[in-house]
């Protein structure tokens, strides 16, 4: 399994991080478990996760996901074998949220008591906090890397001019910089990433790790009519990709993904990893024939032909125009 290196972090990466979010919310800790140890079995080693994880599900109250992954790795010796990205500061009620230094630093130790972990490998800032400055917010992630609570930083859901802002700071003061992006991007979801947070991702080399990277499942073709929304929990936000658009990206799908022998979501996977900046896509599974078929996309070589259709199928509007 060849590696890729997450911006300057020192840290590795197989091509593909598995995501989290549905630990402790569509899949239960022994269904959790069961994907966990096939991941790692397979040579992977990139799990995200982040301290809200699931609180939207009834009952819960943030840190299921970090919890599952700590008793996995508890149970499977495995702590070692794996890269734990966790990510801080979305709203888990009471207060806690935010980026000022202090609750960083309190989250952190919430975090690693439930990964039961002595260490983060990437911890990330989960959404960009314009109340608090940021020299405070860098200054806090670096006390923990100083400390050996985190091995490297990362951003999630910044915009292009908030990293390149983060990035002069860290530059100016002498600080850790943030060595990774967490954005929103796949086949449809292309203009804002493209548009100002590529350039600044590829000027400094920072590893970039989108998520949502099959659109909630959109690109999986298992939504493809209004009907099809209640086939799963997440039916609900894929609405928004029905058009003309979406439907084209389908049928560029289903057409390469022919060609290859192949499926919807692993033809969407391979796309991204022939984008220059990507890293390492994080997608998630409820279960071990989902995670294969995710690992297998990772070995598909889309030739110039495939790349292009998909290339013109998906692009927006405006783009599309000129």
């Amino acid at each position: 399994m060849k590696k890729r290196k997450l911006g300057n972090s020192g840290l590795e990466v197989a091509p593909l991080a598995l995501g989290g979010n549905v630990f402790g919310w569509t899949i239960d800790e022994p269904a959790s478990f069961q994907v966990l140890d096939a991941f790692v079995a397979a040579g992977f080693n990139f799990v995200d996760t982040a301290a809200m994880y699931s609180i939207w599900k009834p009952g819960n109250k943030g840190g299921e996901s970090e919890t599952i992954l700590g008793n996995w790795m508890k149970k499977s010796g495995n702590r070692k074998k794996v890269l734990i990205a966790t990510k801080v500061g979305m709203d888990l009620g009471a207060g806690k949220r935010g980026l000022s230094k202090d609750y960083i630093l309190r989250a952190a130790e919430a975090s690693l008591s439930r990964l039961q972990t002595d260490y983060i490998d990437l911890y990330q800032a989960h959404t960009d906090n314009a109340t608090v400055p940021l020299h405070e917010t860098l200054e806090a992630f670096g006390h923990l890397v100083k400390q050996g609570k985190a091995r490297a930083i990362g951003a999630s859901n910044y915009s292009g001019p908030r990293l390149s802002e983060a990035l002069e700071v860290s530059k100016k003061h002498g600080l850790r910089r943030y060595e990774s992006v967490q954005p929103l991007y796949n086949l449809y979801d292309r203009a804002d990433y493209e548009a100002t947070l590529e350039p600044v991702c590829r000027e400094n080399g920072i590893g970039v790790i989108p998520y949502y990277s099959l659109a909630s499942g959109f690109l999986t073709g298992k939504y493809r009519s209004e009907s099809d929304l209640a086939k799963s929990a997440r039916g609900g936000g894929v609405k928004k990709y029905l058009n003309a658009r979406g439907f084209r990206i389908l049928e560029a799908l289903d057409q390469t993904a022919k060609k290859y022998s192949s499926t919807p979501a692993k033809i969407s996977l391979a796309w991204l990893l022939t984008r220059p900046t990507i890293t390492a896509p994080i997608a998630s599974a409820t279960n071990l024939t989902q995670l294969l078929e995710l690992l297998d996309a990772t070995t598909l070589k889309l030739d110039r032909e495939s790349t292009e259709l998909l290339d013109q199928a998906s692009a927006s509007e405006a783009s599309a125009s000129h």
